[in-house]
């Protein structure tokens, strides 16, 4: 997009009035389920990852490779999102993305093949992509800045409510086949009912998107002054000087180089500074190993003696405290600030990940981790999701829609979400091979990237909060 964020409107435009403040929030939540279907669909899958090792009888290697491969298609998703929005606009781009996601759900149910399978997720991954830079970017187009902060986390917040609700589902199907992941249940595993019940998010999804209006700014760019105005009035209020908004934002428009690959590039260094501080954000976010605990939660706690039915429920309860952790931070993020709240959550998550790799550093018992190492491993697995979801999950976002100057904030969006889901796939794919290495080592990897990512934010990152977006560069 030639920019994935609306321009401050005028002093006296600054701040939805009352009456209109809620219209812009359910605007904001149906966008976001985009984001629902982002962490649901990435998920789901934690459920199925035993049966489907069984069903296709593969070593931790290929598992790993039909895990992750999704995330292949999340990064192409998340390239070419912002040119396919600016061609033919956000909520048409929702609308495919809507219909990827209900694609992919249908084909994950019914697999015929392994490779089938792969092939389905690579379809769902590009719609996360495509909803991973869609929901934030069209959310702050349609948000008035004093409440930027907190409608940009309602994508993060969509997330976790959707990672919830997957390990939810995934729980009452597993009780629905007596426990085990390839019980059958109308002539289907347990494990192909969990994938296919997507389809009812996406096609809520898909509705959603016909009701909800265009971006103010796709609108102006394509010639439909008046219906921009329309929408204007709707989200800041008909006391606004429409005539005028429209044209700041058109005049800013005209003023904005489009961005490209080429304006990232710097002289010596690859990438302008400002940019690599973004992808180092973006893979710092992924390094700590948070989604190890969304893709493997249940397979985790299985390898170390814990009742399959038990570690779903342990799945569904982390989920919950992300969700907290998520509430957190979006009341604070716009109180205290973006860098602060980084700081918080990296401390906290490599204290708790240090206690996680100690705990499984424990030779098993019969199976079983010794009852202290198991207890100090679940109490730390929540409080690292905790720390996370109140840093990092929300604040990693909000700074990319925030940092980049207008000149090159899509392109620069773009090449970080990207490296985002690149080391996610790095995560997710080597995850398998490592824990059966050594489990404990792994944890310890991660450990460092938390607390490497301290030195990182206080020498590179800077405070965003309540500054114009025309000020950052």
């Amino acid at each position: 997009m030639t920019s994935t964020v609306q321009p401050p409107p005028a002093s006296g435009a600054r701040e939805a009035h009352p009456d209109h403040l809620g219209h812009v929030i359910f605007i904001t939540a149906a966008a976001a389920m985009g984001g629902f279907l982002f962490g649901y669909d990435s998920s789901v899958i934690n459920g199925a990852v035993e049966a489907i090792r069984d069903r296709y009888d593969i070593g931790s290697g290929t598992l790993a490779q039909v895990i992750a491969i999704a995330l292949i298609g999340c990064a192409i998703g998340a390239a070419t999102a912002g040119r396919i929005a600016d061609r033919i606009g956000r909520i048409r781009c929702m609308q495919i993305a809507a219909a990827l996601f209900t694609i992919s759900a249908v084909g994950s149910c019914v697999p015929f093949a392994l490779w089938d399978l792969a092939f389905w997720r690579v379809i769902g991954g590009f719609a996360i992509g495509m909803a991973s830079v869609i929901g934030p970017a069209y959310i702050a187009e349609v948000s008035p800045p004093a409440y930027r902060g907190r409608l940009a986390s309602f994508q993060q917040a969509a997330i976790v409510i959707g990672i919830a609700v997957s390990q939810l589902v995934n729980y009452g199907i597993l009780q629905l086949a007596d426990g085990e992941q390839r019980g059958e249940i109308g002539g289907l595993e347990a494990w192909q009912w969990m994938l296919g019940v997507m389809v009812v998010p996406a096609v809520l999804y898909g509705l959603l998107s016909f009701v909800i209006p265009e971006s103010p700014r796709f609108l102006i760019s394509v010639g439909r002054t008046d219906r921009a105005k329309e929408v204007l009035g709707e989200v800041e209020g008909h006391s606004v000087d429409l005539d005028a908004r429209v044209a700041e934002i058109d005049q800013a428009m005209r003023s904005e180089h489009k961005s490209t690959f080429k304006d990232l590039l710097g002289s010596r260094s690859g990438f302008l500074p400002i940019v690599w501080v973004g992808i180092g954000l973006s893979v710092f976010q992924q390094l700590v190993g948070i989604n190890v605990a969304f893709y493997y939660s249940s397979t985790l706690w299985q390898s170390v003696g814990i009742d399959p039915t038990d570690s779903f429920l342990y799945s569904f309860t982390t989920s919950i405290i992300n969700i907290i952790g998520t509430v957190i931070a979006m009341v604070l993020v716009d109180r205290i600030g973006r860098r602060p709240l980084a700081l918080v959550g990296s401390a906290g998550m490599a204290i708790a990940l240090a206690f996680e790799a100690w705990a499984f550093s424990a030779d098993l018992v019969d199976g079983k981790l010794p009852t202290t190492q198991g207890v100090v491993a679940l109490v730390a697995a929540h409080v690292f999701v905790l720390f996370f979801a109140l840093s990092w999950g929300v604040v990693v976002w909000v700074f990319l829609g925030e940092m980049f100057p207008n000149r090159i904030r899509a392109a620069a969006l773009g090449v970080a979400a990207s490296a985002q889901w690149i080391a996610n796939w790095a995560i997710t794919a080597s995850f398998p091979s490592l824990s059966d290495w050594n489990l404990s080592g792994t944890y310890v990897i991660y450990t460092a990237f938390a607390v490497l990512s301290i030195p990182f934010v206080l020498r590179y990152v800077k405070e965003t909060k309540g500054k114009a977006l025309e000020e950052m560069g």
